[in-house]
């Protein structure tokens, strides 16, 4: 057990590993991440895979273009095959309010390098041969966009983590935050104590219990979401994009010679249940009747539900407390988290290390909602 660190790192999805590593090849000494179970056992694992950086808010276009130039490089840095498809992303749009939102935010996203771009129902289809055009206005697409393997990306930044000297502590689960005023002093796990005076919080849906051990509100709910897997489809053709129906959430990609799809569900309540059920697929069948009906013929051979980490603005915490000292956190990504990893990996380090991040993420903080300032936004899934 090791007995102090540096920076004590809380949660082993993406977020927790990617923390590590950045911090680790920045040359911070005595880095650990504390993991309750195994690497990628909360939502990581269960994360569709999609990668993008369509987006209506500016900060998330940005965490999400510069964790795409990072998946890129993946195989030299830190060095793992992630399944990285760059296929696209393919948002269909059915409604006037849905076109002129869209219309605005691949203006911004342009701005800002990303070769989005809206494209009529006709080409939408021959990209996504599986859908329906019928009442399709238009769609938005950008093929820089795709889609690779959660657990891959997290085995790659953990292994990258190990060789930078950073220490990686799985089944300890993180039960107490010690104090002196308001400065941290040692996080308190399952098999002994660490004494360190640097938390970051990358708990994920769980991260409210993380926060309230120093006294900080993170107000992050946990909301089950399902995805379904289906058998083999012939004749897919290999470059699919993720395909998003708009207007009822659909959404769809390949896995292996199959599709993996999923929807939210407003039926869902807040909570930790992650057992799978079928109460989701009649509104299920009902989407696909209406945008991808050839999918209503496929049987499926698979499926699992985690969790969302969801804010009441929809959009990520990232930053550092005012009423304790070093304690950062990276959570309540609200269904982004998996595609920015990479990107608020280098931030946190930033944080720590008193750099300027090559975004100001300050309008992402915990204290915009008791100043009463959200920053919802639009391009959920």
């Amino acid at each position: 057990m090791t007995g102090s660190a540096r920076v004590v790192v809380i949660g082993g999805g993406v977020m927790g590993t990617s923390i590590a590593y950045h911090l680790a090849r920045a040359g911070v000494p005595d880095v650990v991440l504390v993991e309750r179970d195994e690497l990628a056992s909360g939502s990581t694992s269960r994360a569709a895979g999609g990668v993008r950086a369509q987006f209506s808010d500016e900060l998330n276009i940005q965490l999400g273009a510069r964790s795409l130039e990072a998946f890129a490089r993946f195989g030299e840095e830190p060095g793992q095959d992630i399944g990285l498809r760059r296929v696209g992303y393919l948002f269909l749009l059915s409604t006037p309010e849905e076109v002129a939102a869209f219309e605005d935010g691949v203006r911004r996203q342009n701005a800002l390098g990303v070769p989005s771009r809206l494209i009529d129902p006709a080409e939408a289809q021959r990209l996504s041969p599986l859908i329906s055009t019928d009442g399709l206005l238009a769609a938005a697409f950008s093929p820089d966009d795709g889609h690779c393997t959660p657990e891959s990306v997290v085995q790659g930044y953990a292994a990258g983590a190990r060789r930078y000297g950073a220490t990686v502590l799985r089944h300890r689960e993180v039960t107490g935050i010690e104090t002196r005023g308001d400065e941290i002093t040692a996080v308190v796990t399952s098999q002994g104590r660490i004494a360190t005076d640097t938390v970051v919080c990358a708990a994920g849906a769980w991260s409210r219990a993380v926060g309230a051990m120093v006294g900080v509100d993170l107000p992050v709910e946990p909301l089950r979401r399902q995805i379904a897997v289906t058998e083999a489809v012939p004749g897919l053709p290999p470059d699919l994009p993720m395909t998003i129906d708009f207007t009822t959430s659909l959404y769809f990609h390949t896995e292996g010679p199959g599709l993996l799809l999923g929807m939210s569900d407003p039926d869902e309540v807040p909570g930790f249940a992650t057992t799978p059920h079928d109460r989701w697929i009649p509104r299920l069948s009902e989407a696909m009747e209406r945008r991808a009906p050839a999918l209503l013929d496929l049987r499926r051979t698979g499926g699992w539900a985690g969790l969302y980490e969801i804010t009441p603005d929809h959009n990520a915490l990232i930053g550092e407390a005012r009423s304790c000292a070093r304690f950062l956190y990276a959570t309540g990504f609200s269904g982004h988290g998996f595609l920015q990893g990479p990107a608020v990996g280098e931030v946190i380090r930033d944080l720590y290390l008193g750099r300027v991040p090559f975004v100001d993420i300050s309008p992402l903080s915990v204290e915009r909602f008791t100043a009463d300032a959200p920053r919802p936004e639009v391009n959920l899934v």
